[in-house]
């Protein structure tokens, strides 16, 4: 009977998940809105303030001062623009709409109109309110909103990639070996008392409350309701399946957890350390933790290579390392700073080490490689491998490594081109990729304020994502800062074997580069005519010298497979003419439109000349230019116009001479 309901409830979930999956809709239109209700999250980020209102609204305050200061609970009225939050426009990379929908916010303003009506009066709210001052007042507060709170946005961005690095970010999530220290300590206080499981219960509720509900601990929490639900009714599930039986559940309440990441990590590593705790029931404490230590790896490199695109065997070491010093000393150490601020200045300190030895460790690159993307059939392959290798053989084990040997080096088994123009902003980035996975980049894009670093937050990801670890060729089509801007941080955390300058005069961006190509013994040349990378021949169109700039460009011009690609830079209606006059171009099938679709560039004369099939324009939502300029537009008429403003980054593959376009709209 017991395993029918749980068949049926695992038919269910599944079909919710389908449903979720299916669910295709990219609607990023502006509604007017008017919100009454309490916040129910609270995130200070630097200059920005996240509210979290009626846990279904996420409004985002920019340039936030704290003349207004909110807390939990208060009730507030909101008028402004609503809309869904935009999916990713670079392809594999993090999804801030789905990771909302984890979290069910379905809806976010940006700088809406807020009145305040009346402060809080809820009593758990009060209570969190304080802790939360409290906190806040401490030197150490950033570990302490990460342990007692489960609130990581105060840990500054390079420790936190550090701890990723190293693979054990999993630490810092609130879930079980956290709470079996809580349940540890409960247990010894109450183990007199009558109504101990009331009480104990009690406490674990206030603590998921104090983290938001966070996606790990409710996990985690749930799992041991049903544990004793199994062991007070006396149902005889086995552990392997309760956690199965909490992951459907959760996910019956709410499917989008599937887009969780902590989610994810938190029910997969815990299936595999139940299913395996057999095997090392007998060994002391260092063998235990060992095999702990390598199972959580083993459990997790499908999830950090669909994720972040990296695995590090040393994580194995850093794990067995960290596990001991994170759960039984700095976890409960929070907890104890916090109750007595004496310890403060000491924590701190040791906080520091710690994130000195982290970052230190993070820079140690032996043993990390880039892994692409996998698919879900490969995934599924990873885990039925890694289950048949628990509970039935462990020479399953080797075949496990063989899919992942393959996945690493899956670059190799690449068989076609790949053109994509990345969703930049008003700025320019290209990236191809040729079979064999070897790749060349036009243009680097800049960074603006609040924009954040392109090199790392589209970039880089996006190519380990696909299993490129390093550019053949960087060509710069000029030295315009949102064209080049961005290389000196490309050249400082990606490998690249050379560059490519325009003809003429350098400026102080490209001298600036040319200092780092120096120092890091890169090679670098200027007024190319031709470029061959995997038997592709890559024509450079110079003409003559010009007084400016964009008209120094290199305007590039190549044929993957039959298809005529030509990629403009920032060049004007001037050098078109010149184009014209000095090449043979006609039926184009690619263009990437010059200058961003501004009026200077793509005259008439020169579109009807190459006669584009279609045509790519690199552009800001929103721009201050107001690019593309409408007359560009219909001289435009004619070809098929896809906007990264309005489309997000556009994907041409070619596979055996067949032309496919995809686009990644917000």
């Amino acid at each position: 009977m017991i395993k029918k309901v749980i068949l049926i409830i695992f038919i269910l979930s599944f079909i919710r998940i389908l449903i979720v999956l299916s669910n295709k809709d990219n609607c990023y239109d502006k509604t007017n809105k008017t919100i009454t209700g309490s916040i129910t999250n609270l995130i200070v980020e630097d200059d920005k303030l996240s509210l979290d209102i009626n846990r279904k609204y996420r409004i985002i305050l920019y340039d936030y001062n704290n003349k207004i200061n909110y807390e939990l609970g208060d009730k507030i009225i909101v008028k402004g623009k609503f809309t869904s939050a935009r999916n990713n426009t670079v392809p594999n990379l993090f999804n801030y709409k789905k990771y909302l929908l984890s979290k069910k916010i379905k809806m976010i303003s940006s700088n809406p109109q807020i009145i305040f009506v009346k402060k809080n009066t809820n009593i758990f709210y009060k209570i969190k309110n304080k802790i939360m001052k409290k906190i806040s007042s401490y030197k150490s507060n950033e570990y302490l909103k990460t342990f007692i709170l489960g609130d990581t946005s105060s840990l500054k961005k390079d420790v936190k990639q550090g701890y990723s690095n190293l693979g054990i970010s999993h630490l810092f999530a609130i879930s079980g070996m956290h709470v079996s220290l809580f349940l540890l300590f409960l247990n010894n206080v109450f183990k007199k008392f009558k109504y101990k499981d009331v009480v104990i219960f009690f406490f674990l509720l206030f603590f998921l409350f104090l983290t938001n509900f966070c996606e790990s601990l409710l996990r985690c929490i749930t799992f041991i309701f049903l544990s004793w639900l199994n062991k007070k009714l006396k149902l005889g599930i086995k552990n392997e399946l309760l956690i199965v039986v909490t992951t459907i559940m959760l996910i019956l309440i709410n499917p989008y957890l599937i887009y969780n990441t902590g989610f994810i990590f938190s029910v997969t590593i815990t299936f595999f350390i139940i299913l395996s705790s057999n095997l090392f029931k007998e060994k002391g404490y260092l063998l235990k933790l060992l095999s702990t230590s390598v199972i959580c790896f083993l459990a997790s490199i499908p999830i950090l290579a669909f994720s972040f695109f990296k695995i590090n065997i040393l994580s194995v070491v850093y794990n067995i390392i960290f596990i001991p010093l994170i759960s039984f000393f700095y976890f409960p150490f929070a907890f104890i700073t916090f109750i007595f601020p004496i310890f403060d200045d000491l924590y701190y300190e040791l906080i520091n080490i710690l994130q000195y030895v982290v970052l230190k460790l993070s820079n140690i690159k032996l043993l990390t490689f880039v892994v692409s993307k996998p698919n879900f059939i490969i995934i599924i392959i990873y885990y039925v491998l890694l289950f048949l290798s628990i509970k039935i053989n462990k020479k399953y084990i080797i075949l496990f490594f063989i899919v992942l040997l393959i996945n690493i080096n899956s670059r190799f088994f690449i068989n076609n081109t790949r053109i994509l123009f990345l969703d930049v902003g008003q700025a320019d980035s290209i990236i191809i990729t040729f079979s064999k996975g070897r790749s060349i980049m036009i243009d680097t894009a800049g960074v603006y304020k609040k924009s954040g670093s392109i090199v790392e937050n589209k970039i880089v990801p996006y190519l380990n994502s696909i299993g490129v670890s390093e550019l053949q060729t960087l060509i710069l089509t000029h030295g315009d800062y949102d064209h080049m801007a961005e290389a000196i941080n490309l050249i400082d955390k990606f490998k690249i074997n050379e560059v490519i300058f325009n003809c003429y005069d350098f400026n102080n961006l490209e001298l600036n580069l040319i200092k780092k190509l120096n120092k890091k013994k890169i090679p670098y040349y200027s007024c190319v005519e031709k470029l061959n990378i995997n038997n592709k021949k890559l024509y450079f169109l110079n003409t003559k010298k010009y007084d400016n700039e964009n008209d120094n460009s290199n305007v590039i011009y190549s044929v993957f497979s039959n298809y005529k690609f030509l990629f403009m830079g920032d060049a004007s209606i001037d050098k078109e003419k010149d184009i014209l006059k000095k090449y043979n171009l006609s039926n184009i099938d690619v263009l990437k439109v010059g200058h961003h679709g501004s009026k200077t560039s793509s005259s008439k004369e020169f579109i009807d000349s190459i006669n584009p099939k279609y045509s790519v324009i690199s552009v800001g939502e929103n721009n201050r230019y107001n690019h593309p300029n409408y007359e560009v537009l219909e001289n435009l008429n004619g070809s098929k116009v896809y906007r990264t403003d309005q489309n997000g980054s556009v994907m041409f593959k070619i596979k055996n001479n067949k032309l496919t376009i995809k686009t990644y709209a917000p």
